[in-house]
């Protein structure tokens, strides 16, 4: 599995897409995933820009993995976003018979996501559910960083700042690096 790591409007989903699409390998945004529910309570803590309890997420998670079948690799967009969902997805790498192959980090500065966020125009996306997301991702990022490093996952800090190609470049250089595509 290679998981996308970045804050809404770092660019997880394009160069996930187009990674899966170059590759023919699965991507899985965990917040598409979530829209794609329609549960009211979901919708609900997403405008609000809160989190969805782990226990939804990891099944929804598990569920979409379990179906990705034998294609070679899953790219994982906006999962684990939490301390908690992160060890659970390293603990059940047996259960999916994938491991974590590498973490990659969209850097991108905080008036260019205010920007991207802006074009996208996406109904979660109200100044209060950025604002309230750019804080949860800042809290809750180190941690996650911090223990998938500790698992010795390599995790790679991409700029995330240029054209869709130079970007996406950028990630396929890493990937090639460590022997994945």
């Amino acid at each position: 599995m290679i998981i996308f790591f970045g804050p809404a409007g770092a660019g997880k989903s394009v160069q996930g897409q187009i990674l899966a699409a170059r590759m023919g390998w699965r991507w899985l945004s965990a917040g598409q995933l979530l829209r794609d529910t329609r549960d009211p309570e979901l919708t609900q803590l997403m405008h609000r820009g809160q989190m969805v309890p782990h226990d939804r997420i990891a099944q929804i998670m598990s569920q979409a993995i379990a179906k990705a079948g034998d294609i070679d690799q899953v790219i994982l967009d906006g999962f684990p976003r939490q301390l908690e969902q992160a060890k659970w997805l390293v603990d059940s790498q047996p259960e999916h018979g994938r491991s974590i192959g590498l973490v990659v980090v969209l850097e991108v500065p905080r008036d260019e996501l205010l920007k991207r966020l802006a074009i996208r125009g996406r109904a979660d996306d109200t100044p209060e559910a950025i604002d309230q997301r750019l804080e949860i991702y800042r809290q809750e990022m180190y941690p996650v960083l911090g223990y998938l490093t500790e698992q010795h996952i390599p995790v790679v800090h991409i700029d995330g700042v240029g054209n869709v190609g130079q970007i996406h470049d950028r990630i396929y250089a890493e990937i090639e690096a460590r022997e994945l595509a």
